[in-house]
């Protein structure tokens, strides 16, 4: 995994991370019930890496990669838990898929 962008100079209760050998469209739609989106805010629903990524020097593998989670005012820790189980577990089916 892979965050992008700066470690420090982000906005709060947002993360974008690339997670190697994941296309990210695949990993949401195993979990519908994760609000998230691919890539940035701005390339939302483009099916496409985004421009914003890979201008920021990101390899069009790890733009296809990119997952951007944002935190509401009233998300709670168990609901974070919870969404990092769920990746945490897509991403080890996708690894186990891909390597037999």
């Amino acid at each position: 995994m892979h965050l992008n962008g700066h470690p420090d100079l982000r906005l709060p209760g947002t993360l974008n991370v690339s997670i190697e050998h994941v296309r990210s469209r695949a990993l949401l739609a195993a979990f519908p019930q994760i609000a998230a989106a691919t890539g940035s805010a701005c390339h939302e629903g483009v099916d496409a890496p985004s421009e914003v990524l890979l201008a920021m020097g990101l390899p069009r593998e790890s733009a296809n990669a990119a997952l951007r989670l944002s935190l509401g005012r009233w998300t709670t820790e168990d609901e974070l838990r919870r969404a990092a189980e769920l990746i945490a577990r897509q991403v080890d089916r996708s690894a186990a898929t891909a390597q037999a």
